[in-house]
């Protein structure tokens, strides 16, 4: 197909978008003007960039760089750290942190991701030190219909009490959309009611800055999340962080250091300049990922696969569902965003057993950092009914390279 051709095809896809493309639009600039002030408010310089060694007492990058975030998200704290290697560890960190023995968790959109079942439940013969090993007992809630079941929720909030009540915004590898901000606040209210002393945590990986308003604005005790995602635009390496109400992210401070120190050590020799900057940089690059996801979304769309959500639908994450039904279509998928990536593009994924999850995963991820799935990837669980999980993009004009390659297809 010729080069005006493919282009008249993605002017036709833009144009159906542009409703859409409006709305993201202004909650990037809304989210920039957040960002902006929060960084001026915090009297940000370039001291702030340096790094420390040893002990990392007064460590002034790493202590504002916690109240930057603290003040984007609408948290009374923060803790950013490099030191923190994921996501996955980050929600084990919070966990761990809140939780003791006796206590119960309550998972309100199912199960949560693969990553963090040895963490709840352990391995059989095994004492690892799970929450099931330290005797917390672990509950869930079931989506229904891929919605929150609010009278089952109530229901096991009265009978429960349970300490801690967690939710995943986003979908994980279900067939389903992220939770939105309004069912979030939803959430607060329902759990404040039912059960006042309860701790909200949520999981926010794939949220950040994709709505106006983050889960520790509408009330959520805790929330949790990847650098290398959506909160630093792709420039982060490594790191993660958790905010929320002082006295819980206190307590989860302890945990990830010692009882004795909490958040008084801590250093980075690097130096924090690409923590700042790429937060500055996140409300743009979030904007630039979700378009592509709905541009290359709307594209396998028009080829007949189901996709989610829908080009009038507000996605709740960064993330396009695309269903295949076909295992060898999916894989080819996933080949060809491997072939479009910067780094690595002459690699070939192929389904493999990896670590922390139940079924063969194929990833594409020719990423500048690792892992980093704000940047152009896919990946998905090779299982019926072989569903890729798109997700970002740190141009719009990658995407739609992809998008005009996939017209071929």
């Amino acid at each position: 197909m010729k080069w005006k051709k493919k282009m008249s095809k993605i002017d036709k896809i833009e144009k159906k978008l542009t409703r859409i493309y409006s709305y993201f639009d202004e909650i990037a600039l809304k989210n920039q003007e957040k960002v902006l002030k929060a960084l001026q408010e915090n009297k940000i310089a370039t001291r702030h960039f340096a790094g420390t060694t040893g002990y990392g007492y007064d460590d002034i990058g790493r202590d504002c760089l916690g109240k930057v975030f603290a003040s984007v998200f609408g948290a009374e704290s923060a803790i950013v750290s490099p030191h923190i290697t994921c996501g996955s560890h980050a929600i084990a960190i919070v966990l761990f942190g809140l939780l003791r023995p006796g206590d119960t968790m309550l998972s309100i959109a199912g199960k949560p991701y693969d990553t963090l079942d040895e963490t709840i439940s352990g391995v059989e013969g095994e004492n690892r030190g799970s929450l099931k090993d330290l005797g917390i007992t672990y509950k869930q809630v079931d989506l229904k219909n891929d919605e929150l079941d609010f009278k089952k929720i109530i229901s096991d909030l009265k009978e429960l009490q349970p300490k801690m009540v967690f939710l995943q915004r986003s979908r994980g590898y279900n067939w389903r959309n992220a939770i939105s901000i309004d069912d979030i606040e939803k959430c607060v209210q329902v759990v404040k009611k039912y059960s006042l002393n309860s701790i909200l945590v949520v999981d926010n990986c794939y949220g950040e800055f994709v709505a106006e308003k983050e889960p520790t604005e509408v009330g959520v005790d805790v929330i949790v999340g990847s650098l290398i995602k959506n909160p630093c635009g792709g420039l982060a390496s490594t790191g993660a962080y958790i905010a929320g109400k002082q006295k819980y992210v206190e307590m989860i401070s302890y945990r990830l250091t010692s009882p004795s120190l909490g958040t008084e050590v801590g250093s980075y020799e690097k130096g924090y300049r690409e923590f700042y900057q790429g937060l500055f940089l996140a409300p743009h690059i979030v904007c630039q990922a979700i378009k592509g996801a709905y541009l290359i979304g709307e594209v396998l769309s028009d080829k007949g696969y189901e996709v989610m959500p829908k080009s009038n639908e507000v996605a709740g994450d960064i993330i396009k569902s695309i269903k295949f039904n076909d295992e060898s279509a999916m894989i080819s998928f996933i080949q060809d965003i491997q072939k479009f990536s910067p780094i690595d593009s002459d690699a070939v994924p192929m389904p493999w057993d990896m670590p922390g999850y139940l079924d063969p995963i194929i990833m594409a991820a020719g990423t500048f950092v690792s892992g980093a799935s704000i940047e152009l990837s896919s990946d998905g669980p090779v299982k019926p009914p072989y569903v890729a999980y798109f997700q970002g993009a740190l141009t719009y004009e990658h995407a739609k390279l992809v998008a005009l390659h996939l017209l071929e297809k």
